[in-house]
């Protein structure tokens, strides 16, 4: 998928927010909604996706979409920063294939990186169910307290 690419109204994200697949959801408004990885580069590693933006990176985004998506990820870093107690928080978008972006439908990653983790890519494999429901569960419960 090159920068040009047309938007695929069937991408995941786009189930997601139609409701046509499941997600672990930490937060949802008009405009965005951001949910858990189920390939976490690390514990927590949280998405954040517009809901109402057809576009596929930053470079067709309308800007007042992309405001309130970042918006959201201000508050939810300051949220997982604070429960899950990282040593750092990378926060990262990517354009196009070459660059990393396995999913066209434009979106930010928060991941919390741990000591003596290294930076790495996607998982290999799905986190467990189990644990991402405990954790949507915790961060939840934080995302209410800090409004």
């Amino acid at each position: 998928m090159s920068l040009t690419t047309p938007y695929d109204p069937q991408n995941i994200f786009a189930k997601i927010i139609r409701g046509e697949a499941p997600c672990y959801k930490l937060y949802e408004d008009e405009d965005v909604l951001a949910f858990l990885d189920l390939f976490p580069q690390s514990f927590g590693h949280t998405l954040v996706i517009p809901k109402r933006s057809a576009a596929c990176n930053l470079l067709d985004v309308d800007t007042e979409a992309l405001c309130k998506v970042m918006r959201v990820v201000q508050q939810l870093t300051r949220v997982i920063v604070d429960e899950l107690q990282p040593e750092g928080v990378q926060v990262a978008q990517f354009n196009g294939a070459p660059a990393g972006q396995t999913v066209f439908h434009i979106h930010m990653h928060i991941v919390p990186r741990y000591a003596g983790q290294g930076l790495g890519v996607h998982a290999a494999k799905a986190a467990d169910h189990d644990e991402l429901e405990k954790l949507q569960q915790r961060l939840v419960q934080r995302i209410a307290a800090s409004s």
